[in-house]
């Protein structure tokens, strides 16, 4: 048995959200990309009906909502038929792409396999600035023209904005072209730095003062919207590093969201896997295993993991101690209180972060990009 919300034993309850994590092969290049820095290294992909047996088990388990991501899903040629078997065992499926190499035709197909929900990721609203980002000549025209298709064949309207340094203060450009495009939801997502991120963050994390602007003008525009009866909805969500208290991150760990990697590994979060764990694969457990009995999802369930100050703390119900990767990334130990918290004892580390971002950062060219060489040298190190 497994602690879960309090300190009393219990079997934990389902994972709602299961995350598809169907390939890191990506024709883009973003340097906040959130998969591994060693994804090169990683293992073969799960088959067609190995992911259909993953979708079936995690489905028996409670599992309501399916996201099929990457990477880019769409590289993968099964993906008519991943949702077509999503749809039949009751999932409501959401397909998390940029929009390279989708076309009309895969749209109509998607929607006819049964597909709820296609989100479309952008780099920036400025064509030259989201074309360097996504290291594509062609990607923001092609994004603009699914953003449209999709609108027309009736999924929900829903775009992708992460934000940093680079694009931030163009974000009422942003925000109109949402409007223009007619989205229903636009996430105004800065840059959360694990992965690539992480590794580019001198480079990427705002300033306070652009991050204030950003958010004050998003809430002007929300006003604009609410008074003009619009149906679009602005999300916009901070970096953890400009808060005093961490988020609740994914819920607390394994309580809602299984993420399952190209080959196969679970993960209690999309970014754990570069947490000194050995997490379990479903080429070797069942999903049943893997949620309620492997000591990764236990490690960081409940409140005996915690060491002070977060044991004794009155909001450990509302955080759960924060982000353990984020922990590991700033301090080597993934036990450590968030340093985003300020009653922790490297609060430090988060403050010498916003000093560092009120300074001039490196230009775009000079941050490393997602790719496939980058990795394999990284790897090599």
């Amino acid at each position: 048995m497994v602690t879960t919300g309090s300190n009393s034993a219990r079997t934990p309850g389902p994972p709602l959200w299961l995350l598809a994590e169907l390939t890191y092969r990506c024709p883009l290049q973003c340097p906040y990309c959130s998969n591994p820095l060693d994804f090169a290294a990683q293992g073969g992909e799960l088959s067609t009906a190995e992911w259909i047996d993953v979708f079936r088990q995690a489905r028996e388990l409670g599992a309501a909502q399916l996201g099929l991501s990457g990477g880019e899903p769409l590289v993968r040629q099964d993906l008519v038929e991943l949702i077509r078997a999503a749809r039949e065992l009751g999932y409501y499926s959401n397909l998390i792409t940029s929009g390279i190499g989708l076309t009309e035709a895969k749209v109509a197909a998607f929607a006819e396999a049964g597909l709820d929900h296609i989100q479309i990721s952008f780099q920036a609203a400025d064509e030259e600035l989201n074309n360097l980002l996504a290291g594509s000549g062609k990607a923001y025209a092609q994004k603009v023209a699914m953003a449209r298709a999709v609108k027309a064949h009736g999924y929900p309207m829903v775009l992708n904005f992460v934000t940093h340094r680079h694009n931030i203060d163009r974000i009422d450009r942003i925000i109109e072209l949402c409007i223009e495009l007619e989205a229903d939801y636009v996430e105004l997502a800065t840059c959360q730095f694990y992965g690539w991120a992480q590794l580019n963050r001198a480079g990427l994390l705002p300033s306070k003062a652009q991050l204030e602007r950003a958010e004050r003008i998003t809430n002007e525009y929300r006003e604009r919207l609410r008074v003009q009866g619009h149906p679009c909805k602005l999300i916009f969500v901070t970096p953890d590093y400009y808060e005093e208290r961490p988020k609740a991150c994914m819920n607390g760990w394994g309580s809602l969201f299984l993420d399952i990697t190209p080959d196969g590994t679970a993960l209690p979060c999309h970014s754990a896997r570069q947490l000194p764990i050995r997490f379990p694969n479903v080429r070797e457990h069942s999903i049943r295993h893997i949620w309620q009995e492997s000591s990764g999802f236990n490690r960081f369930r409940g409140y005996d993991w915690m060491p002070e100050p977060c044991r004794s703390c009155d909001e450990k119900e509302k955080d759960f101690g924060g982000c353990r990767c984020q922990a590991f990334l700033l301090t080597g130990d993934a036990a450590n209180p968030d340093p985003v918290c300020a009653k922790s004892d490297r609060h430090d580390l988060i403050l010498d972060a916003r000093r560092e971002a009120q300074e001039a950062a490196p230009a775009l060219e000079q941050l490393q990009f997602r790719n496939e060489k980058a990795s394999r040298l990284i790897c090599k190190g």
